[in-house]
């Protein structure tokens, strides 16, 4: 669905990614992992047209490297980025709303679908988003690119500074939307997270990959999460 050769991207002379290579196929989760500073927001912004790639990003065989992240959307890719760049003077519903690729036109995901993931979100409905918690407003913007109907999300850090709670149910989500078929990218530094819910991992250091194997594989091996991955 999704494949990634060479990508290269720079913010001025800054060379962040160099040589990125990585797939995610129909229906799979996977996790791109790495400490902080490392490339892996810039990786999903290169992917979305928001950094200028260097590369060939091919999805479901078409190139999109070089179109404008209006038009990589319209093709099918969700975005949520890790500032989750909610409309706070807007409500709940209404931020919700906005998602919605083509107006008068159903699409797989609607409202009561994101408050039947979500229940919280049907109590706070009317309620400004810039009132929600940490974990609410999460949980808004994770919905909202649903809104829009993508074939593969890419989420950076869902979980960063969440309680436990809304972590569990952050899994819990992503495990719901794989089963509906849609593919999902993970930007997650809880490793805990990365192993239950992905099929495969990426670690990435200093702007390349490093290591892809399975949840066991990585598991198993200690070298890569002591340099790589481990404080």
């Amino acid at each position: 669905m999704l494949e990634i050769q060479g990508l290269h991207a720079y913010y001025g002379k800054s060379h962040i990614l160099q040589g990125v290579n990585m797939n995610v196929d129909k229906g799979e989760i996977v996790s791109l992992l790495g400490r902080n500073g490392v490339g892996r927001s810039t990786t999903c912004k290169a992917i979305m047209g928001l950094v200028s790639p260097h590369g060939s990003i091919t999805y479901n065989g078409e190139r999109i490297d070089g179109l404008a992240p209006h038009q990589i959307a319209h093709m099918g890719i969700g975005y949520v980025p890790e500032d989750r760049l909610i409309f706070p003077g807007l409500t709940t519903r209404q931020n919700l709303e906005l998602g919605i690729k083509k107006r008068g036109v159903p699409g797989k995901w609607n409202l009561q679908d994101a408050y039947a993931l979500f229940p919280r979100l049907e109590e706070r409905a009317d309620t400004p988003a810039d009132v929600l918690s940490g974990g609410e407003q999460q949980m808004l913007t994770m919905c909202r690119t649903l809104m829009g109907d993508p074939e593969l999300i890419m989420i950076d850090e869902p979980t960063e500074g969440l309680a436990p709670q809304i972590v569990k149910q952050v899994g819990e989500f992503l495990r719901q939307i794989a089963d509906s078929g849609m593919s999902v990218l993970l930007i997650e530094q809880k490793l805990s997270i990365a192993l239950k819910v992905s099929q495969r991992l990426y670690v990435m250091g200093h702007g390349e990959i490093v290591f892809e194997g399975t949840p066991d594989d990585l598991q198993s091996n200690e070298s890569v999460r002591k340099e790589w991955l481990e404080v």
